[in-house]
C-alpha cells in the first residue's frame, strides 16, 4: 500500500513537470518605427523610374518567433503578406503612391499571435511636389451594416482622412440606394474625423462614399461601402 502511494505521488509529480514544460508564451506588443505614420517616405533606394525599394522597421516582440509584414496599395486596394525572421524586411514598391501597413508578431506553437498598429505613408515620386489625399477611411457604417434610423429619419456618417501635405479643403459625399454615385454633401474640411447627419428611410441598402480633395485639386475616393437601415 506504501508503494502504491508513492507511486500515485510519482506520476502526480510527472505530470505536473510536464503541464509546466509545455506552456508556451504569447509574444508581446510592439511598436513601428519606418515608415513614419501619416508622412511622405523620403529614403529608399531608386530601382527605376517607377518603384523603390523600401526598408520597413519595427520593434522586437519578447517570445515572438516570426513576423507578417502586411502591405496594401491604398489606390489599387491590393496587398501583400510577406514573412520575416528578424525586425526589418525591405520591400520593392511603386513611387508616388499611398500605401498602409501593419507587423504580426508569431510566437511558438500554441501562443497567440499580436498585431501592431496599422501606419500610412507614401512613398515619394522625384517630380511630385503635392501628394492626393490618403484614401477616406469609413468608419460608421461599416460594410453590410444594420442601422437604426433616429426620430428624425437620420443617420450619422463617420469617416477619418489624413494628408502628409496637411491641404485637405473639401469632402465630397455620395449617398443613394443604388451604386453611391449621387452627391448628397460638400463639406468645407475641418478636421480629419467628420461625422454628418444624412436623411434616410427605414428598411433600404444605401450605399455611400467619400471623396477628399485638396488644395491642388488631387482627389482620393474611400470606395464605396453598402449598409442597411431599420
Amino acid at each position: 500500500m506504501k508503494n502504491y502511494f508513492y507511486l500515485l505521488i510519482t506520476i502526480f509529480l510527472f505530470s505536473c513537470s510536464e503541464d509546466s514544460a509545455t506552456e508556451v508564451s504569447d509574444p508581446t506588443s510592439f511598436e513601428l518605427i519606418s515608415p513614419a505614420n501619416n508622412e511622405t517616405c523620403l529614403e529608399g533606394s531608386k530601382i527605376n523610374d517607377t518603384q523603390k525599394e523600401i526598408i520597413f522597421r519595427w520593434g522586437g516582440s519578447t517570445n515572438a518567433i516570426g513576423y507578417s509584414l502586411d502591405i496594401v496599395n491604398l489606390t489599387t486596394n491590393v496587398g501583400q503578406t510577406l514573412s520575416s525572421n528578424s525586425t526589418s524586411l525591405a520591400v520593392k514598391l511603386n513611387s508616388a503612391e499611398p500605401y498602409s501597413w501593419k507587423v504580426i508578431a508569431s510566437g511558438e506553437e500554441g501562443a497567440k499571435s499580436v498585431s501592431s498598429e496599422q501606419w500610412k505613408f507614401f512613398i515619394a515620386g522625384d517630380e511630385v511636389i503635392n501628394y492626393a489625399p490618403f484614401p477616406p477611411e469609413l468608419i460608421s457604417p461599416r460594410p453590410s451594416a444594420t442601422v437604426d434610423v433616429n426620430s428624425l429619419n437620420e443617420i450619422v456618417l463617420n469617416w477619418t482622412c489624413s494628408d502628409v501635405d496637411n491641404d485637405i479643403v473639401t469632402y465630397k459625399i455620395y449617398l443613394d440606394t443604388t451604386d453611391g454615385s449621387t452627391l448628397v454633401r460638400t463639406l468645407t474640411y475641418v478636421q480629419n474625423n467628420t461625422e454628418l447627419g444624412v436623411d434616410v428611410v427605414k428598411n433600404e441598402t444605401y450605399s455611400w462614399k467619400v471623396i477628399a480633395i485638396d488644395s491642388n485639386g488631387n482627389s482620393s475616393s474611400s470606395g464605396v461601402y453598402s449598409f442597411k437601415t431599420q
